[in-house]
This record gives C-alpha cells, sequence and structure tokens, in this order.
C-alpha cells in the first residue's frame, strides 16, 4: 500500500510540474549601468575650429545670427534654430550652457527634418534650459529645466542661476533616453513605450509627429533670448 501511495504522489507531482506556466521574462530597458557600460566612439567636437561647418539652419541652409567666438556658440535671440547636418541614433551629447535672466531654450534629439515638420519641436523632444526662478510666466514642473519639455518632470534639479554655466549630458541607447544636469542623472524615458505614449497624449504635442522615431539630428534652439553654449561635443555608442 505504502509503495502505491508514493508511486501515485510522484505521478501527481510530475504532472503538476508539466501543468504549471513557464516563467515569465520580463523586458527591462537599460539601467544606468548598462548604457555606461556600452562601447564609446570617439568624441566629435561640434564647434570645432570655432566653425559652425556641423550645422544649418532648421529647413534652411546658411546659418544666420548665430556665432562661435573662442569656443563658444551664441546668439542674441530671434536668429531662428540650428540643426547638425548629420543624424544620430546611439550616442552621448554632452554641452554646457547658460542663459540670462528669464531666459529659455533648449537642447533636441531625434529632430526629423522635413518642410511638413515647420518647427523642430513638432517631432524632437526637448531638453528644457530655462529660468526656473525668473521665467516671466508660472511654469510646471513639466516645463522647468531639465524636462523632456511639457510631458515629463526631472526627478531633481541641480540648476545653477541664470549667468552661470550648467552642464548637460543626454545619453541615448535603442530609444531609451538619460538626462544629465550637472552630473546628477534626472530622468529617464524610452521612446515607444506605454507610459510615454500616454504622457505625450495629455501634452500639447499629442496631434503631432513627436518622438516617433528614436534616430535623428541635434538641434539648439532660439527662443528669442540670448543663450550660449561651449563644449559641444557626441560620440557613437553601441
Amino acid at each position: 500500500m505504502t509503495n502505491s501511495i508514493l508511486i501515485s504522489s510522484s505521478i501527481f507531482a510530475l504532472l503538476f510540474v508539466g501543468l504549471q506556466k513557464p516563467p515569465q521574462v520580463e523586458h527591462v530597458p537599460p539601467t544606468t549601468q548598462h548604457i555606461q557600460s556600452v562601447k564609446k566612439g570617439p568624441w566629435i567636437d561640434l564647434l570645432a575650429k570655432n566653425s559652425l561647418d556641423a550645422w544649418h539652419q532648421y529647413n534652411g541652409s546658411a546659418i544666420k545670427g548665430w556665432k562661435v567666438e573662442s569656443g563658444m556658440l551664441s546668439t542674441t535671440g530671434k536668429n531662428g534654430d540650428i540643426v547638425t547636418n548629420q543624424e544620430f541614433e546611439n550616442f552621448e551629447l554632452e554641452m554646457e550652457w547658460k542663459i540670462e535672466k528669464s531666459g529659455n531654450s533648449g537642447i533636441f534629439i531625434y529632430v526629423v527634418e522635413h518642410p511638413d515638420n515647420k518647427y523642430m519641436y513638432q517631432t524632437g523632444p526637448e531638453f528644457q534650459i530655462i529660468d526656473n526662478e525668473n521665467y516671466p510666466q508660472k511654469l510646471t514642473e513639466q516645463q522647468k529645466t531639465g524636462s523632456m519639455s511639457d510631458v515629463i518632470a526631472p526627478n531633481l534639479s541641480p540648476l545653477k542661476p541664470a549667468g552661470q554655466w550648467n552642464k548637460t549630458r543626454i545619453v541615448s541607447k535603442d530609444g531609451n533616453v538619460q538626462h544629465w544636469l550637472n552630473k546628477k542623472l534626472i530622468l529617464t524615458y524610452q521612446i515607444g513605450s506605454t507610459a510615454l505614449k500616454e504622457q505625450i497624449a495629455k501634452s500639447k504635442f499629442a496631434a503631432l509627429p513627436y518622438a516617433k522615431v528614436a534616430k535623428g539630428k541635434i538641434g539648439i534652439q532660439d527662443h528669442g533670448d540670448p543663450v550660449y553654449f561651449k563644449n559641444i561635443k557626441i560620440r557613437e555608442i553601441n
């Protein structure tokens, strides 16, 4: 009897195991460590030889009103946006910038330049640059410096005040994007994710071809205010 019970129990256990569902594999977006451990190419100086040879006016050709002097790119405002000649997909982008009191500007990625897209913001996500303290209009958290402008607020704000240099780092790998400000990771998002689509649907970009692709040009915005950039460099990662 005992042997019969043991045999029956063993058969039942095997059947039970066979009916169990296989473990579910969770697909997790790349973490900070994953992105930092990838292979990196050489740095490309986007202001090499004090020139704007790597840039052109958005949906135009010759750049107007922007200049590079002693390694610093600047505009007095109302001169239009500029974009890189080259498109980038998996990259690490760094630059330093400063604005004046109540100033506003931005750094764009994944810009799709096309006559149908009159402005960079119609397609490209923006690393917001703005004077959080003195801007004349009340800002939401999603409009402050370091945000994915109007979509995702930064987790923290290690921002230096207007008139001082800040450093931005943007890392993009397979649509996973990191925003860094003054050596602090302040925001991450994944292009094409359900979470991001839901946030975009609640923003001013809901009806635009915004953040649809994870490849495009780098853009710098002229929002009508003086703005200054230096040490603009980028490298491909894989």
